[in-house]
């Protein structure tokens, strides 16, 4: 059998995807790890995974700036284009310098025979490509390929960024490594992620959801006693800045006291008091609560998009900044819910579009379509066996 090696930013919604593949993987019998920065991911592993950390010397000069870039994402407000650039310029490329010597290192020392590079650690198929191991790319943000097309400029930008990397770190050459020409994953389906033309080494098995460990305490009782329609509010872990009050001032004056449930993933302290109609918690059991639910409310956050299509129910988007914008065009040319501006949404912009998913059968039936794109697309089964034949092709043509 084979190793795999996945190599992963500390984020989640990177993350959940390689864990139900790598579970796959283990499943037929491979050996499995995983490169990242983050100890603690030990414990998310399927049995039998192994997680390889990069450490470095604790006076490294750069080690705090760059691990903790998680912070920056999370603490600076920014929007559209500005979000690209910023995320390239200020945590992308800084985050990838740091993590290549030590990604390297661990291909030495473990000897992989494919690497799964995460398209945001393209420092992952730079080290592969330097050690002329074979490497597939998993995508978890399709926004990333579908700007090629979408914002061509930007997209040239993006590969001058990623090759100015490449010749620091010497390698050599005009093209970027950042996605795999043997392999590419794409973490949707063909459907939801609408006309493009691709090389066939792009693949769509669908979201990848599943295998996650969680314990999460809810309040099911609550949940099962109400009569009234349930909906789901989320804006996502990286935005807790000072705008989600207000946020959730315009949620509150839209749903508090209406004929409606309202599940709310924010810090319960933001307000003194939440409205008795809502139920309020900072981490939520999000995949086991999604089918009792009949519509959501997010940041159009690639992640939440697919769980709620995965159940069939219809959105209303709100994106922030990075890929969200082009995920919140998706379900709205797929029909499967509201787009609103961030910016600009008032309380009774909200209460509308939430009352329109909920009683125009046009975008629940639109959600279902995309719901059965996802399941014939083949979801972790296939991933692992287009992973695993790989391996084969490297065989046979060596």
């Amino acid at each position: 059998m084979s190793k795999f090696a996945f190599i992963v930013p500390p984020l989640t919604g990177h993350i959940n995807p390689t864990l139900s593949v790598g579970a796959e993987l283990l499943a037929l019998g491979h050996e499995v790890a995983w490169i990242g920065l983050d100890e603690q991911l030990q414990a998310q592993l399927p049995t039998g995974g192994q997680l390889l950390v990069i450490r470095y010397d604790q006076d490294d000069s750069e080690k705090q700036a760059n691990a903790e870039y998680l912070d920056v994402i999370t603490k600076k407000n920014v929007y559209g284009i500005e979000s690209i650039k910023f995320l390239y310029e200020e945590v992308l490329v800084p985050l990838n310098r740091y993590m290549f010597d030590g990604i390297v290192r661990l291909l030495q020392s473990w000897q992989p025979d494919v690497v799964i590079n995460d398209h945001q650690v393209f420092a992952g198929g730079m080290a592969a490509h330097l050690l002329d191991i074979p490497y597939a790319t998993s995508v978890t943000a399709p926004a990333a390929v579908k700007m090629m097309e979408d914002l061509p400029k930007i997209h040239e930008w993006e590969v001058k960024q990623i090759i100015g990397l490449q010749q620091e770190l010497g390698i050599e050459g005009e093209k970027s490594l950042a996605t795999s020409e043997l392999l590419t994953l794409v973490f949707t389906s063909r459907e939801f992620f609408g006309e493009m033309e691709l090389p066939d080494y792009y693949r769509f098995p669908g979201p990848v959801i599943g295998n996650r460990i969680a314990e999460i305490p809810f309040d099911w009782e609550k949940l099962n006693g109400q009569t009234f329609p349930k909906i789901l509010i989320s804006i996502g872990t990286t935005f807790d800045h000072q705008f989600k009050k207000d946020f959730f001032s315009k949620v509150i004056d839209a749903f508090g006291g209406e004929d409606i449930f309202v599940v709310v993933v924010s810090d319960e302290t933001l307000f003194e008091s939440w409205p008795s109609n809502f139920l309020v918690q900072q981490r939520i059991p999000q995949l086991e609560l999604l089918p009792y639910l009949d519509g959501v409310v997010c940041h159009a956050g690639h992640n939440t998009v697919s769980e709620a299509l995965s159940n069939g129910l219809p959105l209303v988007v709100i994106p922030i900044a990075y890929d969200q914008s082009h995920v919140a065009g998706r379900v709205v040319a797929n029909g499967c819910g509201v787009r609103l501006n961030f910016n600009r949404f008032k309380a009774p912009h909200l209460r509308n579009a939430v009352n329109d998913i909920l009683t125009d059968p046009d975008y629940r039936l639109a959600a279902r379509r995309i719901q059965g794109s996802f399941e014939q697309a083949g979801g972790t089964r296939t991933a692992a066996q287009w992973l695993d034949q790989i391996t084969i092709k490297v065989f046979q043509n060596g």
